[in-house]
């Protein structure tokens, strides 16, 4: 069991720590980790926090993949960040297909839900980092207070195209994994220098 933390970060798994794939990461020569994600697993690693990945994986219940693929290739990468320093606490997957309107889906809060259930995390003090609309409405259906889109994987896409409905959440918008770790361990919403990123109120 890993050590009893009050908080936890969320981690979207595709587009986040490892390429997206237009046609679903179906095996393990499908998975391309993104330059400096193992560097800030590490570094997230140090925290007292939970790291927890919360991933769709629809190509499930599409019939594309097994469940026990995915849970293979969830295993693997968890062992290659465990040997760069970094370790995950928890995985969940929503395996479900969009039509089966499941709350575990994201943009629903279900899988975040589930691990403040079991592991009694606050997520007012707790943070989510994804690239995609549906991570940070999941985060604000749940009431995490701390949200983070990167613009890897669909992140400046979906930023661009929904603009409008994201003036409504407060987040902060980062380069990529690396730098949305270096805002999590800063406890703060400047870097010095430049920021990389944007505060939406």
């Amino acid at each position: 069991m890993p050590p009893k933390f009050s908080k936890a970060v969320f981690l979207d798994r595709d587009g986040v720590i490892v390429h997206n794939r237009e046609q679903y990461i179906r095996s393990w020569a499908d998975v391309k980790i993104y330059p400096l994600a193992l560097e800030a697993l590490a570094k997230l690693a140090e925290l007292d926090t939970y790291i927890f990945l919360v991933t769709n994986q629809s190509a499930i219940g599409r019939g594309l993949v097994s469940y026990e693929m995915v849970a293979h290739i969830n295993q693997h990468l968890i062992e290659i960040i465990r040997k760069n320093n970094g370790r995950v606490d928890r995985v969940f997957i929503c395996p479900h297909a969009p039509q089966e309107n499941c709350n575990c889906r994201k943009p629903q809060p279900g899988m975040i839900l589930q691990a403040q259930q079991e592991y009694q995390v606050d997520l007012s003090q707790s943070w989510l980092v994804g690239d995609a609309f549906s991570d940070l409405m999941a985060a604000q259906n749940a009431g995490v207070s701390h949200k983070i889109l990167v613009q890897t994987g669909r992140g400046n896409k979906q930023f661009t195209q929904h603009r409008l409905a994201l003036q409504k959440i407060s987040f902060l918008r980062t380069k990529n994994l690396e730098t949305a770790v270096r805002l999590i361990q800063a406890e703060n919403q400047e870097f010095a220098g430049q920021p990389s990123f944007l505060v939406k109120e």
